[in-house]
């Protein structure tokens, strides 16, 4: 059976309450009006939550968000940002201070900024991502509360600024719970702190809040017509606002008027489409504008669909040769958070041989994604639902929810992003399954126009045979599972084994590898050396070519990356080591021999 999936989906916006305003999330910001509050921020430190909570641990009036200066000589203030340190942001707070390296807790933020708004405009204040619950605050006043490290949001701050002189405060608590998504237990860095950017959006009181241009059906023969399918949403309600499409280059220019809900929609006959694909990552620049403003981005078109074991891409098979990677830093650790950042990382992957990589285990920032979708790099994007997530907690799952809207409204526009994934190495039960396959009918009824995966992890073995049981399976498009023949068990046991997937799904293999650190030598069997990472890849490779229908494989990881699990003294030192490259970017001999497996492919 086929199962097809084209690029286009009807677009549904989400949008979520705050006790003091509505968190929304406003498209393609990079290309509006803004105003940077990147730079030096001050930061006080509050281990016990005193500039929020007062010795009863109830809110206070006096908090730190009030930034209260002494008015006379007997007056009591106990903090000033003024006289505080300072921190770059974006950037975490672990690698900005020693003191702070191993620190999770609350930590206040202040920038200071002279701002005159135009008459008759509005103003929203936007945060890339802040890990992880945060609190922000204009000239004292709350704008809004927002939970969830990786994405994207931003509050409607119009009434909250000053003409002049402004302050803006964010309490930052990046403390793990239970309750949380990611849980309590993750292997990666907790980087504390406003990880992305900070920016002033100037838009009209009428605005288009998010769009979607996408290709509607896939062509049944070389020369068949396409259609384009185009959706948009106001930030309000308004019928009868105009909307006006451009695509210059396919001479595409289309003007709508908006329905009640302040939506518009059309479908366009195109000729001469040209295709996305990673060896030509062809994209066209799309207008969209009201009134007097025009939003402009650059959008590829591409179909992505399975047929039986296979995936293909615009009607072609083809074989997702990846790596997974983590957001961190190439040179020395740290969250990335910059176009430079991400295009080194993906040099990397380009230099593997790869066409695919997997963002785990959480939305990457959005820089590294428009990046992947100019270099030709096909994406995997996850959000963390990771290990034992709290999955009868209604909270959590509508954290869960929130952040797969956050991450789908984000990058529905890229035609780089084939693969939504909703989980990663999660136990079976069926609370886990009740959760994750609302999860999964959420993202398609958001976005038809991608496969739907997740990382499963084999959990039926007999000796030196492997069945893949899960109840999953008949969610999701893609079947994927992690395996760590020659870590986790012994290397010598690959050439052994065998696979049993039961399903007429494609297969991706979306972890295996083992640890070493770079510069370190010694026999194939000596752990920790490259010889004996570079021997667990070689008997890997050799096993995963006798799976059925191995449609790609995402190897963990591209680089060495920070995690307080990693504990071993003089190996580890606080970093996973199953990096292909190191911590500061140096080549270990694994490297090539996965290179040159994917050569063959």
């Amino acid at each position: 059976m086929k199962r097809l999936f084209t690029f286009c989906f009807l677009l549904n916006l989400a949008m979520v309450a705050s006790a003091t305003g509505k968190v929304g999330q406003v498209a393609n910001v990079l290309a509006r009006q803004t105003t940077s509050l990147n730079g030096m921020w001050n930061y006080i430190v509050d281990v016990q939550e005193e500039g929020y909570y007062d010795y009863r641990m109830k809110p206070t009036q006096w908090g730190f968000f009030r930034n209260a200066k002494p008015q006379k000589p007997e007056d009591l203030i106990e903090y000033d940002f003024d006289k505080a340190p300072q921190m770059i942001v974006p950037g975490d707070w672990n690698t900005q201070d020693s003191q702070l390296f191993f620190y999770e807790g609350t930590v206040w933020l202040k920038r200071n900024f002279v701002y005159h708004q135009q008459q008759g405009r509005h103003t929203l204040l936007y945060f890339g991502a802040v890990n992880y619950d945060a609190r922000v605050y204009v000239n004292g006043k709350e704008a809004g509360h927002h939970q969830g490290g990786f994405t994207p949001f931003n509050f409607d701050v119009t009434d909250l600024l000053r003409d002049g002189d402004n302050t803006v405060i964010v309490k930052v608590d990046n403390k793990r719970h239970a309750y949380d998504v990611p849980t309590q237990i993750f292997d990666w860095w907790n980087y504390g702190g406003i990880t992305r950017d900070v920016l002033l959006v100037d838009v009209a009181p009428v605005y288009v809040e998010n769009y979607k241009v996408c290709l509607e059906k896939t062509p049944q023969t070389k020369n068949a017509q396409h259609s384009i399918a185009f959706s948009a949403q106001l930030n309000q309600s308004l019928a009868g606002q105009q909307v006006r499409l451009s695509i210059p280059e396919l001479k595409v220019r289309q003007t709508l008027h908006s329905d009640d809900d302040g939506r518009v929609a059309v479908a366009l006959k195109v000729k001469k489409l040209q295709m996305w694909t990673p060896e030509n990552p062809k994209r066209y620049r799309v207008e969209i504008s009201v009134g007097e403003e025009t939003l402009a981005d650059s959008i590829g078109f591409r179909t992505i669909e399975t047929r039986g074991k296979q995936i293909l891409l615009n009607g072609q098979p083809l074989y997702l040769k990846g790596i997974s990677m983590h957001e961190e830093k190439p040179n020395g650790g740290g969250r990335a958070n910059s176009t430079a950042d991400a295009h080194t990382l993906l040099s990397w992957a380009k230099e593997l041989g790869c066409n695919f990589v997997r963002l785990a285990h959480y939305p990457h920032n959005e820089y590294a994604v428009r990046e992947a979708e100019r270099m030709g790099m096909m994406v995997w994007s996850e959000i963390p639902v990771y290990w034992t997530i709290a999955w009868d907690n209604p909270q959590t799952y509508q954290n869960a929810e929130q952040q797969l809207t956050d991450m789908i409204l984000r990058d529905q526009n890229r035609a780089n992003v084939i693969i939504w994934s909703i989980a990663n190495e999660t136990p079976h039960s069926e609370d886990r399954d009740t959760f994750l396959s609302r999860l999964a009918q959420r993202a398609r009824s958001l976005d038809d126009t991608r496969l739907i995966s997740m990382a499963m992890e084999v959990t039926s073995a007999s000796n030196f045979h492997n069945r893949l049981q899960d109840n999953m399976n008949k969610y999701v498009d893609v079947v994927s599972f992690n395996q760590y023949i020659g870590w986790y068990r012994d290397v010598n046991d690959a050439s052994k084994m065998t696979w049993e997937i039961p399903y007429d799904k494609p297969v991706i293999i979306s972890e295996f590898g083992g640890g070493a650190k770079y510069g370190m030598h010694g026999a194939k069997n000596q752990r920790w050396t490259e010889e004996f990472q570079e021997n667990l890849y070689r008997e890997n490779c050799a096993m995963l070519d006798k799976i059925e229908g191995l449609a790609g494989t995402t190897p963990w990881i591209l680089k060495d990356f920070r995690s307080p699990r990693r504990v071993l003294n003089g190996v580890q030192d606080y970093y996973n080591r199953k990096g292909l490259f190191s911590d500061k970017g140096e080549k270990k001999k694994a490297f090539y021999v996965l290179k040159q497996w994917y050569e063959g492919k």
